[in-house]
Formats: C-alpha cells, sequence, structure tokens
C-alpha cells in the first residue's frame, strides 16, 4: 500500500521500526518532484544520453539516515528505485523507464577519517577528483582509482574499481576495508549496515569488493584501509602515490593496415610481456585510444613513475618498444615531470559537459589478439561513413592486480594484461541503430571463435562489469553458450547469488544485469 508525504510523517513512529530502529523515526531527504525547477538537471545527470528516467520522485539526501528514509519510502511506495552516484553508468541501470525514484547521492561528498574503524570514510556521492585532492591535501595517501575525475565513487567502487595507480597499487577494493549500505529485509524494514572485511557481515563486504553496483541496497559510504596497515595512522593508511609522475603523449597519424598492425601489435606485445605483479614497467600507465576518422587517428597518453630512478631509461625503452618499425612514425612529445597532485589536475580526464549517446562493449586480454583480429579492428576504425567520437581503447591492467588470487575478491579478473574497450558515441537519436551495428559488429567479428563473447579461456578474460553490455545476456549477439554473469563474475556468481538472496531477498534492487537476472528482472 502506498503511503502519500503526509501518512508518512505522520506515521513516522511506525515506520522506524520497519526502518529497523523501534521509536526513531528516519531523517527526511529533500524531495524533488516533476514540477520543481531541481528536477530536469537531476534527471540530466546520466552519461549515456540514450537513456532518460521519468521518475515520479528524486530524493536528494545530505546522511545515511535520509537514504534509509528514502528507500523505506520507495519500498512502502512500491516505487522500482535506483541509486545515482557520479551518474557514469554507461547503460539504463538507472535511467530506465521503469525507474519510478531516484536516490541521488550527488550532495554526500565527505572525505574523512573515521577513527571507530580506523579507516578513510568516503561518502558514495564523492566524485574522483575530490576523493583524490582530500586524501593527498589532508594525508598525503591515495586509492588507484580512475582516471576520469567526474566518475563518482559508488558505482566505480563496488565494479572493482582501477586507474593509472593500479598496476604498481592493485584494485580500489584491494584497500576496502568495510561499506555501509542500506539494505531492505523480507519484512521490507530498511536498515544501515555496516559490514567490513573482518568484522560482522563480511559476505556482504565482499560483494562490494567487484559484485557491481545497485545489486544489495543503497551503498552510503566506504572505508578505506589498506590490508597491511592497522589504521593507527591515518598517513600509512592508504599508499602514498610517486611523489612525481612523468608525462608525455604519443600522437599516431593516419596509418595503413600494415603499420596500424605493427604499432597495436607493439604496443600489446610491450604490455603482454611486462604484465606480471613486481615487473620493471609496473609504475607505467600509457592508455591507447585510436578514433574513428574525421577527429585524427590515435593517442598514447604515457603516465610514469618518476622517482624511479631508471624513469627516463623506462621512458625511452617504451617509446622505441611501441614505435618500431612503424611508419610514419608517431610524433613524442617531450616528457614533462609533475607532482602528483598536478598531474591528476592537468593530466587526468576532466568531467565532460556535454555527454552523448553511447554503447560500450568490454574484454580483458590474457593473449594479445591475433592478426586477424587486428585487420577488424583496422576495418571498423577506418570506416568512412563513421565520423567524430566513436573510440576503440587499450588500458593496461596487469603487475599488483595479478598478484591476488580471483576469489579474494568479487572481480575475478586477476589473470589478464589488457582491458579493451569500445565506446561508440553519436549525438542524434537518428544514429542509434548505425552506430549499435558498427559496435557490435566490430565486437562480434573479433570474438567470432568464441560465439561473439571474450569467453574466459587461455586468451580471453571475460567482461568489467563497470563497462556493462547487456547484449550478453542476449543470445541474439552472444551465440557462445556461456552465460553472461560467467564472462563478468566467473566462479565467484554463486557465491553473488547467495549474498543477494540474503540481503535483497524480495529483489528490490534490480536492473539488466543484476545478480540474480537479467532472467528474473525483464
Amino acid at each position: 500500500m502506498s503511503l502519500s508525504r503526509r501518512r508518512f510523517i505522520a506515521t513516522a513512529g511506525g515506520a522506524a521500526v520497519a526502518l529497523g530502529i523501534p521509536g526513531v523515526a528516519a531523517a527526511e531527504s529533500r524531495l524533488v518532484g516533476a514540477t520543481d525547477l531541481e528536477y530536469l538537471p537531476l534527471v540530466l545527470r546520466g552519461y549515456n544520453r540514450r537513456f532518460l528516467a521519468r521518475p515520479e520522485k528524486i530524493f536528494v539526501p545530505t546522511s545515511s539516515e535520509e537514504v534509509r528514509g528514502a528507500v523505506a519510502r520507495s519500498a512502502a511506495d512500491g516505487l522500482r528505485m535506483a541509486a545515482r552516484s557520479g551518474g557514469h553508468c554507461f547503460e539504463d541501470f538507472v535511467d530506465n523507464a521503469q525507474t519510478r525514484a531516484i536516490i541521488d547521492l550527488g550532495r554526500m561528498t565527505a572525505v574523512r577519517w573515521d577513527d571507530t574503524y580506523r579507516a578513510f570514510s568516503i561518502d558514495a556521492g564523492a566524485e574522483l577528483a575530490t576523493v583524490y585532492d582530500a586524501l593527498y591535501r589532508e594525508w598525503g595517501v591515495t586509492i588507484p582509482a580512475g582516471i576520469c575525475l567526474g566518475v563518482g565513487t559508488g558505482g566505480h567502487v563496488c565494479g572493482g574499481g582501477y586507474g593509472p595507480l593500479s598496476r604498481r597499487l592493485g584494485l580500489v577494493v584491494d584497500h576496502l576495508y568495510g561499506v555501509e549500505v542500506v539494505t531492505v529485509d523480507a519484512t521490507g524494514a530498511a536498515s544501515i549496515v555496516v559490514a567490513t572485511k573482518d568484522g560482522p557481515h563480511q559476505e556482504l563486504w565482499w560483494a562490494h569488493t567487484g559484485g557491481g553496483g545497485g545489486n544489495f541496497g543503497v551503498v552510503t559510504r566506504f572505508l578505506f584501509r589498506s590490508p597491511e596497515s592497522d589504521g593507527t595512522d591515518p598517513r600509512h593508511a592508504l599508499p602514498k602515490p610517486p611523489g612525481a609522475l612523468l608525462h608525455s603523449r604519443l600522437i599516431v597519424p593516419m596509418l595503413n593496415e600494415e603499420n596500424f598492425i605493427r604499432f597495436l601489435g607493439n604496443y600489446l606485445a610491450f604490455f603482454e610481456q611486462h604484465s606480471a605483479p613486481g615487473n620493471r614497467f609496473a609504475g607505467l600507465y600509457a592508455p591507447l585510444s585510436f578514433r574513428t576518422l574525421g577527429t585524427g587517428f590515435a593517442q598514447l597518453t604515457i603516465l610514469l613513475d618518476a622517482e624511479n630512478p631508471d624513469a627516463t631509461a623506462l621512458f625511452d625503452e617504451f617509446v622505441a618498444a611501441v614505435v618500431a618499425d612503424v611508419s610514419p612514425a608517431p610524433l613524442v612529445q617531450p616528457a614533462t615531470r609533475a607532482s602528483y597532485p598536478d598531474t591528476v589536475r592537468q593530466v587526468y580526464y576532466p568531467k565532460s559537459p556535454l555527454t552523448p549517446r553511447v554503447k560500450v562493449k568490454s574484454a580483458y586480454l590474457r593473449r594479445a589478439y591475433s592478426v586477424e583480429q587486428l585487420r577488424i579492428f583496422y576495418r571498423y576504425l577506418t570506416d568512412p561513413r563513421f565520423l567524430g567520437e566513436s573510440e576503440l581503447e587499450f588500458l593496461p591492467f596487469g603487475g599488483a592486480i595479478n598478484a591476488v588470487a580471483p576469489e579474494t575478491t568479487a572481480i575475478p579478473a586477476r589473470g589478464a594484461f589488457m582491458k579493451m574497450l569500445i565506446h561508440a558515441a553519436w549525438r542524434l537519436p537518428a544514429d542509434d541503430d548505425r552506430y549499435l551495428a558498427w559496435a557490435r559488429g566490430m565486437y562480434g567479428e573479433v570474438y567470432a571463435d568464441t560465439g561473439g563473447a571474450p569467453v574466459p579461456n587461455d586468451r580471453n578474460g571475460g567482461s568489467y562489469i563497470n563497462y556493462p553490455d547487456p547484449d550478453l545476456a542476449d543470445p541474439q549477439w552472444n551465440t557462445s553458450g556461456v552465460p553472461w554473469h560467467d564472462l563478468y563474475y566467473g566462479a565467484n556468481y554463486p557465491r553473488l547469488r547467495q549474498i543477494k538472496a540474503d540481503w535483497d531477498p524480495n529483489g528490490l534492487f534490480r536492473h539488466r544485469l543484476s545478480i540474480g537476472g537479467p532472467e528474473r528482472f525483464r
């Protein structure tokens, strides 16, 4: 039975019992409706313009108690709810026509030291730019999170999280000590639960080390402390970043097919060779982006730990390896040295003010692509019908990431050396079918030998849940016979299903790739 706003307030004492705190009323979140001026800007906070929700209610909480109240009210009213952190989700997990209530965490951005848990408390609505600045400015530490500064911690952390320092320091969740999350039990009671790796509710903590956002409840904050720290001193509770980094860009002009194959082959071979934990190039992060015709061809961003006494020699060795026998020769910008905070501000990617329509597809690589697969990439990238913003990206993985066993965290990707991302982007709704076909065609052909999907084997490592692709749950596009959840979670999926059943027994938190679905939540 639904509750009006007046009835909800009037029965606060009774509702508090359902919330799990007898006799204590839930805090009221600010509520935004369709006629309010804030409604449209909040609705448009999502990254992918293909999707737009029209919820009845948008809750804008500023505390965990207010989140609990919003969850309780949405559940009582029978409203399908979704939580938004930074708004960077590539699919319609929040911006869905079935979403009737959005819990927007954008006002919850605090970064502080929590003496109770001897860990850093980071609100789920904090964007990475805020997190990096606060951690380094106050305590001289960091987390190995992403290069896109506008991404919110909520979804990024829940999916595993990685970035420029991960080859040296591991995944974000390798430093996750705990999580605070609002859950709803079988009776409909909403509760704030703190789950830690060495305390109560360890399974719920583990589920948030890569189980993906929007599955078990609404995360309100994360607790970070590295495994080797006892939390007695905040300045040593998380890793310290390099004091300085070398930065350069390598600009690749339009290449013919053979030189494209040579350049990309050189690049992949280098990182495959240097993917073991503690390798000489663990301090190197060099994402490579190929654009479709009309906007240049490729750019390689190079970030290297400048505190290594061999940094200049390592930089030269890397550049020489990737440009070997490539013609015309790429343009290498002179390497510059900057402090870690200056590198974050000047080199990491700023938040985009005008986001496009998007379709993404991803894969982990355990071995480099074959020449035949590289030819497929080249053919799609140089198709003159597709100009503009679409990209094929390669994101170095491995190093310290691969020092952790796959079952230690919910994210199982511990044997890959590279992540591939197809990021199709366009502006006009009339172009949807063309660009969807472009992304699906490229991906399907590259993985034709394994049914159109990166089925885990000696060459492929599955996909990354933070780059979600519902096509992998559709037999029209994934003909491998391998279920979508094996691609994202591998052998960890049965454990995740059990945690889902224990903590969200009514299936209130769901989307097109939610744990236990999509067959259950179409």
